[in-house]
């Protein structure tokens, strides 16, 4: 018989998961809008593997209503939204798709920043709007030739680098430690690289280390010519610093693909024409959900058939540390 698994619905699902996984398995979809928890006890003990997202996850609500649960399935690279001690009490493995999406997320970091220096989406108001026949918009911003400092160099952030460096762009970094591997200048204190840079972009983890890592201070730092893109998460900026600094030209302007009480974005931002806001989806493109999709069916495969996960996520303890 196949394994039943419970697949929670999302909009990050990658297009075509059902079928996919109805192939080989019975599936029991489940919205994450709802209380997963008390659906899934409805469901029986016959549940044996949950494939979640990166944000609807699985608390310890929703792992403990599933006796038989054995393996937790995330078709994206941040796990943070598991319960991973709760797992852990019970040798559940989990498994993400890291790196696959890094291509993109870099791709739209410079998206968002030549958007924001050049008023892309201004100038497509402006044409809409009728106003160029009454005369010229005014003046963007070069981006060639500037400085843009990363904060986080990762995966991600390198790929960033790399994009950079082909639009002669000088690099600088911010991270806890200097990366013996990385050749760019390294920057320990975060306000020093902004006050260094002219463009800033985040690609740090997201966690009690680094909520509101780039505070009013780091604000002032970058400066009233600067830029401000987020591609990491919505915690890692302080959000009304962000917003006061920007109506008061603190900063030149921000490109934000995430936000502190995602999907809910404040007004004062949606009204800002310096701000490049989109919802969450530097990583949805066809090919990163068709990756992801083939990733988790592989791990989903080999685990039911005994052999090694592809991209099992590292175990912790029960406490909640790594081992």
């Amino acid at each position: 018989m196949k394994p039943e698994i419970l697949l929670v619905l999302a909009p990050s699902n990658p297009p075509g998961i059902i079928e996919a996984l109805e192939e080989h398995f019975v599936v029991h979809p489940i919205s994450m809008s709802g209380n997963m928890a008390r659906t899934a006890a409805n469901l029986g003990a016959g549940v044996r593997a949950l494939v979640t997202t990166t944000q609807a996850g699985a608390d310890a609500a929703l792992i403990d209503a599933l006796p038989s649960l054995e393996i937790i399935v995330c078709p994206g690279a941040h796990v943070d939204a598991i319960d991973r001690a709760a797992a852990a009490k019970r040798d559940i493995v989990v498994t993400n798709a890291p790196g696959i999406s890094a291509p993109d997320v870099a791709d739209f970091a410079i998206a968002h920043l030549l958007a924001v220096a050049r008023g892309i989406a201004k100038g497509d108001d402006f044409v809409r709007a009728g106003h160029w026949t009454s005369g010229p918009m005014g003046f963007s911003t070069r981006v060639s030739g500037k400085t843009l400092g990363i904060v986080g160099m990762g995966e991600i952030g390198r790929i960033v680098a790399r994009r950079a460096e082909g639009l002669d762009m000088t690099v600088c970094y911010h991270e806890p430690k200097r990366k013996p591997d990385v050749s760019y200048r390294y920057f320990d204190s975060l306000v020093e690289l902004a006050r260094h840079v002219d463009f800033l972009s985040l690609h740090c983890r997201a966690g009690p280390e680094t909520r509101h890592l780039v505070d009013r201070a780091v604000l002032e730092a970058l400066g009233p010519e600067g830029i401000l893109v987020n591609m990491a998460r919505g915690l890692v900026v302080d959000e009304e610093a962000l917003i006061e600094a920007l109506e008061t030209s603190a900063i030149a302007g921000a490109g934000l693909d995430v936000f502190e009480n995602e999907p809910h974005v404040p007004a004062r931002l949606r009204a800002m024409p310096n701000v490049i806001l989109s919802p969450h989806k530097a990583a949805f493109t066809v090919e990163t959900k068709a990756q992801m999709l083939e990733l988790a069916l592989a791990n989903l495969c080999a685990h039911f058939a005994g052999q090694p996960l592809i991209s099992p996520v590292p175990a912790m303890t029960a406490s909640g540390a790594m081992p």
